[in-house]
């Protein structure tokens, strides 16, 4: 595999998560209450537990994305370039 194909391949793996990261994020500030009234019912959580795992899911998503996705693609971009 060429290394245009791979950072062509990482590339819409980064687009794609980090717009799902965005929406998370997006979700998580407009609709949480949303996310509560389903999930709260579901589970039979309070809604500071919820908070704690959302937000705990938010942060270990974006080290995840960054690690996996960004990173990757940012190395590739420097190795092509050479």
């Amino acid at each position: 595999m060429s290394i245009q194909k791979l950072a062509a391949f990482f590339m819409w793996c980064t687009i794609i998560n980090g717009g799902l990261l965005v929406l998370s994020i997006i979700i998580g500030i407009s609709g949480l209450d949303l996310v509560y009234s389903v999930q709260g019912k579901l589970f039979q959580i309070p809604r500071e537990a919820l908070n704690v795992a959302y937000y705990s899911f938010l942060g270990l998503y974006k080290i995840v994305w960054l690690v996996f996705n960004a990173v990757p693609y940012l190395a590739l971009l420097i190795i092509r370039k050479e």
